[in-house]
């Protein structure tokens, strides 16, 4: 969805447009955390931890049907159909991108991980922790980072506006380095903060995570000629859910559990911020690479 954003739009504007579709990442965190909260707050514990919890997603069934007849009612765009009329398309375009373009795919990996592996403590371990640690209600919990979700609705749009004039690169770092500088501050605040603070903090770290979620998808999706675009792209984005967001919650809990102290997990998230400014650094800025132009395009890629 944000390669179609991409690629019918102002290529000028491509930042903005394929932000469109990443907003989807917190509209679907205020229905679902909004749900979540509503229920935890009308249920008791025991029949929220029993069945209640799975309401949501059950009701995001219906979500992912209007998905479905969308994709499949949607045409392809100018820019792909004029690969298909000129007879580019690859036979094999997994392997082909991968053969052509295993660097590309690397590093759209490597600079989601500080945005990627953040992100699941500032939406999930962050619940157990802070209920944990003291003893506050989910509901407060889970309505902070609904209000955090709230402001990414803003600011998912304003970074990649931004990334628009300033550059995809420049924008992406300062998040990258504003993530690894936060991982601190943030886990102190979880620790030893009021109520107050704590909520704050966590509405600070969806904005902090916008500032890359924003531009990602057009500096990703730049990274590879049009007809590999899917493939590379995506090869990238899963490569880093897999090694960077999955796992994210688990090692965190396993961190905190071995080390005793919060602060493992600050080092964990700065770790990941040095290997996103490392790969952000070597991927090449091509926001002003003509994309609508397949030729050219490869031709820049080389």
């Amino acid at each position: 969805s944000v390669l179609l954003t991409m690629e019918w739009g102002d290529q000028n504007r491509r930042g903005l447009l394929g932000s469109f579709a990443q907003v989807g990442v917190p509209v679907g965190l205020v229905l679902g955390t909004g749900g979540m909260t509503l229920l935890s707050a009308t249920m008791s514990d025991d029949t929220f931890n029993s069945w209640g919890w799975r309401v949501p997603f059950l009701a995001s069934l219906v979500l992912v049907a209007v998905g479905l007849v969308i994709r499949l009612k949607i045409l392809e765009t100018p820019m792909f159909a004029r690969v298909l009329d000129q007879g580019k398309t690859a036979s094999a375009p997994v392997a082909e991108v991968i053969r052509r373009h295993w660097r590309e795919i690397l590093l759209s990996a490597g600079v989601r991980f500080a945005e990627q592996m953040p992100f699941y403590l500032f939406t999930t371990f962050v619940l157990i922790y802070v209920v944990q640690r003291h003893h506050y209600s989910k509901t407060f919990v889970l309505t902070a980072v609904l209000v955090g979700a709230a402001v990414e609705l803003a600011t998912i749009p304003y970074f990649s506006h931004l990334s628009d004039s300033l550059g995809r690169k420049r924008v992406y770092l300062a998040g990258a380095i504003i993530a690894g500088l936060f991982a601190f501050p943030y886990f102190a605040v979880l620790t030893y903060g009021g109520p107050v603070p704590i909520f704050i903090a966590v509405v600070l770290s969806m904005i902090v995570h916008s500032m890359m979620y924003g531009p990602q998808a057009a500096l990703i999706g730049e990274s590879f000629p049009t007809h590999l675009r899917y493939g590379g792209a995506g090869l990238g984005y899963q490569l880093a859910s897999v090694f960077a967001g999955g796992p994210a919650p688990l090692l965190a809990t396993w961190l905190l559990h071995e080390t005793g102290t919060p602060y493992s997990i600050s080092i964990y998230i700065v770790v990941a911020a040095v290997i996103t400014v490392v790969c952000c650094l070597v991927l090449p800025d091509r926001s002003r690479v003509n994309i609508d132009d397949a030729t050219v395009y490869s031709r820049a890629l080389k």
